[in-house]
């Protein structure tokens, strides 16, 4: 796959998951219900996880989520490495939190986990972008 293809799909999926991250926040500072077919978003998005210094969690995410955006407008070797870094810091406190969802709280946001899908796809795909990257003076 190009590099091209594969900030395209940097730049689709941070943009789904900068949507969620939107939809998250925007709910959690107006303290409106999500929507939620797993019965478990509300208590998830109003528990003591939600935050972190008062900043929401998703708002985190969604300047994750724009950083990832920036990256695929870049062919550049900082680009793909701030890419990958982004995705896997994301990824990584994704599977915390989903730690939180299932031991903690028993309860499950499809939100967040929608967003963990997102970032379990972007890792692969922003390390293609490293892995593919040309090498210097090729």
């Amino acid at each position: 796959m190009s590099d091209r293809r594969l900030r395209a799909a940097v730049l689709v999926l941070a943009a789904l998951g900068a949507a969620i991250a939107v939809y998250l926040t925007v709910a959690h500072l107006a303290h409106v219900r999500v929507a939620c077919a797993t019965g478990g978003c509300e208590t998830v998005q109003t528990s003591r996880y939600a935050e972190i210094g008062g900043v929401p969690v998703a708002a985190l995410g969604l300047a994750a989520y724009l950083v990832l955006a920036a990256t695929a407008a870049s062919r550049s070797e900082l680009a793909r490495a701030v890419g990958l870094a982004t995705a896997l810091g994301g990824f990584a406190f994704a599977a915390y939190l989903l730690y939180v969802q299932a031991a903690v709280l028993g309860a499950y946001c499809q939100w967040c986990l929608g967003s963990d899908a997102i970032l379990a796809v972007l890792v692969p795909v922003t390390l293609l972008r490293v892995a593919r990257a040309d090498p210097p003076g090729g």
